[in-house]
């Protein structure tokens, strides 16, 4: 009963058009982001803001960008972790090479490098689809790890191969603690989100479904598949590469290029099929998801074989992480293929009209 459109008149176009146009989606956005910005920060533990909720908001943006691509524009890539890689590199250039350089613009900065790299290494997707697309973007994996470990002048020259970053300043405030780097990290994906929620919704993001649900059509009725695959790159990767500078800068602090592998690539790629393809919503469900799961096990599964007399190893939580996110990828795709933002629609669609039969 709470969530009836009764009474809910759209005198105009614009009104109809709204990205909430249920005004019970409304009040509760508003709410969401007041706890959110306002209610977890006072309240959550350094831990839980450290290990849970700092990197959930990190990797809902990575997701995001990858979702654009995969979800909206039908394009498969493997090369999310490597625009993350260049977003943080070219980040820490700038931030370490230009005196006074602001670490926001820093940030856009490794973004802006992303999308370049992205955009090069989209080229084969003009001409290219499926699964050798999927090849053509795993070669930017594995040239960026190759770059990023041999060519000295992107790591400033460092013996090791890490860096570091320290001391971020923002207009005056230090962004230290895990709660500044939590309302940090927040603040970049309200932004990112509400841009590509209304980017997606515009016309740009109706060529790049038209694009994805078929390309030889879309070419048809005048749309430019070499404009709308490389504008879809465009947007992924810079989002991507925004979300690797922040992984770098906030979460790590200091990295090598191990931190942005192929296994964040294939991680990035599942929070996008377990959340829902061509989905916002899903980017978050599919983060939260990823993120919380191995949480979960750690303390689950030790205490389940505990009940049962048996001791688990640590390799063996781990093996059993990748067998349950494997076991579920499947059953996503052969029971949901549109993941957990599919079925949160459904549950929506079922509340608008309980207790009513449908």
């Amino acid at each position: 009963m709470i969530y009836r459109e009764n009474g809910q008149f759209k005198t105009s176009y614009r009104a109809d058009q709204q990205i909430f146009p249920v005004l019970q989606d409304r009040w509760a956005v508003a709410a969401i982001l007041a706890v959110a910005f306002i209610a977890v920060p006072a309240l959550a533990s350094d831990y839980m803001l450290r290990a849970v909720l700092i990197p959930f908001l990190i990797l809902s943006l990575a997701a995001l960008g990858v979702n654009i691509l995969v979800g909206y524009c039908g394009q498969i890539s493997l090369g999310s972790g490597a625009f993350m890689a260049v977003g943080a590199y070219a980040a820490y250039n700038a931030f370490v090479r230009l005196d006074g350089m602001p670490v926001v613009v820093a940030i856009l900065v490794g973004g802006f490098f992303a999308m370049l790299v992205g955009m090069a290494f989209g080229i084969p997707s003009l001409r290219v689809r499926g699964l050798y697309l999927a090849v053509a973007t795993l070669a930017a994996q594995f040239f960026c790890d190759w770059a990023f470990l041999r060519i000295k002048w992107f790591t400033n020259n460092s013996s090791s191969g890490s860096v570091a970053v320290s001391d971020i300043h923002i207009m005056g405030w230090l962004v230290d603690s895990p709660a500044d780097k939590y309302l940090f990290c927040l603040g970049f994906l309200a932004v990112f989100a509400l841009l590509a929620k209304n980017l997606v919704r515009s016309a740009i993001g109706r060529e790049w479904m038209a694009i994805r649900d078929m390309d030889v059509a879309a070419a048809v009725i005048g749309i430019r598949p070499m404009y709308a695959k490389l504008s879809a790159f465009a947007v992924s990767s810079f989002i991507v590469g925004v979300a690797g500078a922040l992984w770098a800068f906030i979460y790590l602090g200091s990295w090598e290029p191990l931190a942005f592998s192929v296994d964040r690539s294939f991680q990035l790629l599942f929070m996008v099929i377990i959340g829902g393809l061509g989905s916002i919503m899903g980017s978050f469900f599919g983060a939260a998801f990823i993120v919380v799961l191995p949480i979960f096990l750690n303390q689950a599964l030790p205490a389940a074989a505990a009940l049962f007399g048996v001791t688990i190893s640590t390799a063996g939580v781990a093996h059993t992480e990748y067998m349950v996110f494997g076991a579920l990828i499947v059953w996503f795709l052969i029971v949901e293929p549109h993941g957990l933002a599919r079925l949160w629609s459904i549950g929506k669609q079922k509340l608008r009209i309980w207790p009513f039969p449908h």
